[in-house]
């Protein structure tokens, strides 16, 4: 269903362009869940962004394909890809609060778009929009539907977002950081509301986080990003049992263990690389213990590691055709 190939995003600065997605390729089908993980900067919501050019185009440079149903997005014209942002592929922002208007109810927004794709009248979408309020939860949704924005908790809000964004029973969802700032009871309770929406009305989506454990629970396979590039693409129980690039090890590691004593958590040492002051060979290079010194000359490629499992890591992929 939706196909990138070789997607690379630059951004224009006063030093000249950025890039910050560096040829990221990956396959979604129907009815499937995918989760992108990293750090902050590693590029996953640029990526995300991407694929509905939500970017500033003045400002952005996007190359490669993004095909949805055999349609590359990055070539489709404006007025066909505003018909497309919502109806087939919609998506769930990090911040609700910023996200949504404060001086239009919640019924208003979700109404907005009912009224653009499906062409209902105001009646019949305010009437809908308290239903997709029942739907994905929200208490007494007939009188909360009258409300704005910041008379409603911060859990409440990123309901109404999960609403706006299925109203239209899209074939995609891309959820950014959908409980970001949430704490873990309500975090849960997103997650498996998300988890029922997506069986009863038959979706695949695009789950983006920082927060390994929680896109464990969710996804059936896992594209790790580090500094706009892939630097392992398995299946979800692959990268949380057998992960192989040295980056995924480090973010498994940093997840706190109910069963293990710490006295001070795991940090991967160093930092990300600002965009564009990338070292030369491997990014993480300077943060990896494996190094060897061919990894700060030549840029490694994304190979095969095993089946259905890509890794970007000379080192482990050495070893592991030395292994008997």
């Amino acid at each position: 269903m939706l196909e990138v190939e070789d997607l690379s995003v630059g951004f224009r600065v006063d030093s000249g362009w950025i890039r910050t997605v560096d040829d990221v390729s990956f396959t979604l089908g129907a009815k499937s869940s995918l989760g992108i993980v990293g750090e902050s900067g590693s590029g996953k919501s640029v990526t995300a962004l991407s694929i509905l050019r939500l970017h500033a185009q003045r400002n952005t440079r996007m190359t490669g394909a993004i095909r949805f149903d055999g349609k590359d997005l990055l070539r489709l014209p404006e007025r066909q890809l505003r018909q497309l942002r919502g109806r087939d592929i919609a998506m769930i922002f990090q911040d609700p609060m910023h996200s949504l208007n404060p001086v239009l109810t919640v019924g208003e927004q979700i109404g907005e778009t009912l009224r653009i794709h499906r062409g209902l009248d105001a009646r019949t979408a305010h009437s809908e929009a308290a239903e997709l309020l029942d739907m994905v939860r929200i208490p007494d949704a007939r009188s909360r539907v009258d409300d704005y924005p910041h008379q409603l908790s911060g859990g409440m809000r990123q309901r109404v977002m999960i609403a706006m964004a299925i109203a239209c029973r899209p074939r995609l969802l891309i959820a950014d950081e959908p409980t970001t700032a949430l704490d873990v009871t309500v975090q849960a309770q997103i997650l498996d509301l998300l988890r029922e929406l997506r069986e009863e009305i038959g979706m695949s989506v695009i789950l983006i986080s920082h927060d390994m454990g929680l896109v464990a629970e969710f996804v059936e396979r896992v594209l790790v990003m580090y500094a706009g590039k892939l630097v392992e693409d398995a299946p979800a129980r692959t990268i949380f049992e057998h992960p192989a690039h040295p980056y995924s090890e480090g973010l498994l590691r940093a997840i706190p263990s109910p069963d293990e004593d710490m006295h001070r958590l795991y940090a991967i040492p160093g930092r990300i690389p600002d965009p564009g002051r990338e070292p030369p060979g491997c990014s993480f290079a300077p943060r990896c213990g494996l190094a060897q010194p061919a990894c700060t000359t030549a840029a490694p490629s994304l190979k095969v590691f095993g089946p259905g499992h890509l890794i970007r890591c000379p080192v482990r992929l050495a070893a592991k055709e030395a292994s008997p």
